[in-house]
């Protein structure tokens, strides 16, 4: 299991961010990678990586 560093690290380097601007209050808007195309490579790379399937209704609903 990921620690909560751990997954904001993976967070940061999917979006190409420094990790200091990602913490667990971080909205999605506030990451100007995470558009519509940094939707579709993290539902990718969570399917990929982890085997997790995200609709679109729970991806509208993420923040970090």
């Amino acid at each position: 299991m990921m620690t909560l560093n751990e997954a904001l690290s993976w967070i940061a380097n999917l979006f190409e961010v420094s990790v200091e601007k990602i913490q667990p209050q971080t909205k999605r808007d506030e990451i100007e990678a995470w558009d519509s195309l940094g939707t579709l490579t993290l539902m990718a790379r969570l399917d990929e990586e982890f085997n997790i399937i995200l609709s679109e209704d729970k991806i509208a609903e993420l923040k970090v």
